[in-house]
């Protein structure tokens, strides 16, 4: 009862929060104005990043009170990252702060969660354990943690898309900490998920708010701490956690990887994401978010169903949707030469 409370209450505030700061009045109306990354066409209020990550804190404020979730050590550690990168974020929305102090920021907030333990000794794969040493391991959870990030960021292009990556993601999650025994890891994803959904009310196309750089970083860290944390506690291994939100992750660094062999500087504003392409090659912005939905969730359920397989399907499973994202780098591309 008291859970679907606390989830009410971060959709509502986040609902709430994103219909007042659309207004022109509100102190918080910061408009995006279309660029060379941008898909929209008219100048578009930017903060509901900040809406996003208020309704979070407060429905996870509030499940820590009524001790649904623990709030000393671990969580504590992600709130002062979230809070530390949307504050951040707030800022580069309304006065685009250098690349290098953004990502002074990020270190900081990743260095929140090495403080926290969410530093794997082992990386789990399917019938292999690969052990970290000292050094590897947290130079591995700090590069994890930036790039997710990073990755949400660039990733956040399109009306509808990083909300439902969220919705897809977290949901994803909740369900894995529910079914190994974890109430509080569920409840927590679950808070991320509800305020996302009160987002996605004033975002879905046509936006009417966009999530901002207050948000989309913010979801990405919170993405990396949770898929550590599940890690850590044995909840489920980081892989699945990786094929869960493979529809960003392929994205990202296929596309930064092909600007980077190209000679083109990744962190300049582009539009040559895969989702992009497909918007500029003919298909309208709803077609293109909804049939991304229809991955993240296919994605997201068969992630869920592996855990339950032999090895050897697991790896089969890994190797069909790397196929699966190959044909879709290949029919983008074909598209684009004027073969729908």
């Amino acid at each position: 009862m008291i859970e679907g409370l606390v989830l009410l209450l971060a959709f509502v505030v986040a609902a709430l929060l994103c219909w007042r700061f659309s207004s022109p009045d509100s102190l918080f109306h910061v408009l995006d104005h279309p660029g060379e990354r941008s898909l929209h066409q008219q100048a578009t209020p930017r903060s509901g990043g900040v809406a996003l990550v208020i309704a979070i804190l407060l429905a996870w404020l509030v499940a820590i009170a009524w001790g649904l979730v623990p709030g000393r050590g671990g969580m504590a550690w992600v709130m002062a990252g979230v809070i530390l990168l949307a504050v951040v974020g707030g800022i580069d929305d309304r006065r685009d702060l250098s690349p290098l102090k953004r990502l002074l920021a990020q270190l900081l907030a990743a260095f929140f969660l090495v403080a926290a333990g969410l530093v794997p000794e082992t990386l789990e794969l399917p019938g292999k354990t690969l052990f970290l040493p000292g050094w590897l391991a947290y130079g591995f959870s700090l590069l994890f943690m930036l790039w997710m990030t990073n990755l949400y960021n660039f990733m956040d292009g399109m009306d509808g898309f990083a909300g439902g990556m969220a919705v897809a993601g977290f949901g994803a999650m909740a369900w894995l900490g529910w079914r190994a025994g974890d109430p509080g890891f569920a409840l927590a994803a679950l808070s991320v998920v509800a305020a996302s959904l009160g987002f996605l009310l004033f975002n879905f196309p046509p936006a009417r708010i966009f999530m901002g750089d207050a948000g989309s970083p913010v979801l990405g860290y919170l993405a990396a701490a949770f898929l550590l944390q599940a890690d850590h506690s044995r909840l489920f291994p980081l892989w699945v956690g990786v094929l869960i939100f493979s529809p960003f992750i392929v994205d990202a660094t296929y596309t930064l990887s092909r600007r980077l062999l190209a000679g083109k500087k990744i962190w300049q504003a582009h539009r040559e994401h895969i989702y992009q392409r497909l918007v500029q090659s003919g298909w309208s912005h709803r077609r293109t978010v909804l049939w991304s939905y229809v991955l993240m969730l296919a994605v997201a359920s068969t992630a869920g169903m592996a855990l339950e397989l032999n090895p050897q399907v697991q790896w089969g499973i890994l190797s069909a949707w790397m196929l699966a994202y190959l044909a879709i780098i290949m029919l983008t591309a074909k598209r684009e030469t004027g073969n729908p």
